[in-house]
């Protein structure tokens, strides 16, 4: 035996379901409090709440993406797939983390356009609209929390909320500059804020989403501490090719050539500890190791 494969992994299929309602019940919500904010925004003349009501739209186009993701990823895939459609959960964050950058563009234009010719903005109205905006958003990100970790897709819908809630706290805060002060600059002010915001979230959904694609490793896998305890399983006596990438987000894979001298004892146990070390200790569970035999090329002989 030359090679061991080690493809068991936690069954997804719970997270999945358990993903796919949060993200439609959230989905409803957004969608139903979306008009109210663009009724809001043209009543009131409030560029923050408009802006926040474009988010919305996004945010509906993001959690409407991922649902979708979601269930083309569970397809059963044709043999040429080896690796099935878990990537289109990956482009479907990349995509997410693009219109969130054409979003931030698009409100921050806006804003820089009213800051040298603030508008007349009715706070109070403007307060109450956000604040039922704020409900919404605290109520989906409650939702979506539990999935954000062990997927970078509902990661992606969870960024676009948690910017649309700082969008609803920003402009209840212009609101008020707004009813007591009369700050009128306040509001594309706070658009300016939200936009900013909305470009530093995308920036780290897209740089995440590209590190996947680009068969990077997984940023909680250090690939030297791998190294170093494959050295240290054993019978090893050198590693090379070792490679760490993600299929998908929380699907981590590994591949790699172990050396081990003629004395090692039976291969077979050393390949199995060697699996067993990757999955306690690093969360590797989709592994494959092949067996070479230490002053030799290719696949140990004899007694593999």
């Amino acid at each position: 035996m030359g090679a061991a494969h080690s493809h068991s992994r936690p069954e997804r299929r719970p997270e999945r379901r358990a993903n796919v309602r949060s993200l439609a019940i959230v989905l409803a919500l957004v969608v139903s409090y979306m008009a109210a904010e663009v009724a809001g925004g043209l009543l009131t003349n409030s560029l923050a709440l408009l802006a926040d009501a474009g988010h919305m739209l996004s945010d509906a186009a993001a959690l409407g993406l991922a649902l979708f993701a979601l269930w083309f990823a569970a397809r059963p895939a044709p043999s040429h797939r080896t690796y099935g459609y878990y990537r289109i959960e990956i482009l479907a964050a990349l995509a997410n983390g693009a219109t969130l950058v054409a979003v931030a563009a698009f409100i921050l234009l806006e804003a820089y356009e009213r800051l040298w010719s603030p508008p007349q903005v009715k706070g109070a109205p403007m307060m109450l609209v956000a604040a039922g905006g704020l409900a919404v958003n605290l109520v989906s990100l409650r939702l979506l929390h539990a999935g954000r970790g062990g997927s970078l897709n509902v990661r992606g819908a969870w960024l676009h909320v948690l910017t649309d809630t700082l969008g609803s706290l920003q402009a209840i805060a212009a609101g008020a500059l707004i009813v007591a002060f009369g700050w009128t600059w306040a509001d594309p002010a706070a658009s300016v804020l939200i936009g900013l915001l909305v470009l530093y979230s995308a920036w780290g959904l897209v740089s995440a989403s590209v590190s996947v694609l680009m068969e990077s490793a997984p940023v909680n896998v250090d690939v030297d501490a791998v190294r170093d305890a494959l050295l240290a399983v054993p019978g090893v006596a050198a590693v090379h090719d070792l490679h760490v990438w993600s299929i998908t987000s929380g699907m981590p894979a590994l591949s790699v050539h172990l050396v081990a001298p003629p004395d090692a004892g039976r291969r077979d146990e050393l390949l199995g500890r060697a699996g067993e070390m990757l999955r306690d200790r690093f969360g590797v569970a989709h592994s494959t190791i092949q067996l070479e035999s230490q002053g030799g090329r290719g696949p140990c002989p004899n007694g593999c």
